[in-house]
């Protein structure tokens, strides 16, 4: 059932580790004690199938600055 509901999710999130976050982060602040964390999930899944909870888009890549050359200066 899990499964299923993790594919219908990533329909509409392509990327699997935006997915885990997006979901992570709304069971976060969706479960309440009293309930399974599972239900929740599920819940959460369920809903992100269906288009009710919307990723923001990644930043965009910047690549690191470039490292200067290494001087070596032989000892004397």
């Amino acid at each position: 059932m899990r499964s299923d509901l993790v594919y219908r999710a990533s329909l509409k999130i392509e990327n699997h580790f935006l997915l885990a976050t997006t979901v992570m982060q709304a069971v976060r602040k969706l479960h309440i004690n009293s309930t399974r964390t599972e239900d929740t999930s599920n819940r959460v899944l369920a809903d992100v199938a269906e288009g009710r909870y919307v990723h923001g888009e990644l930043p965009e890549i910047v690549p690191p600055p470039a490292i200067e050359e290494l001087l070596i200066v032989p000892s004397i």
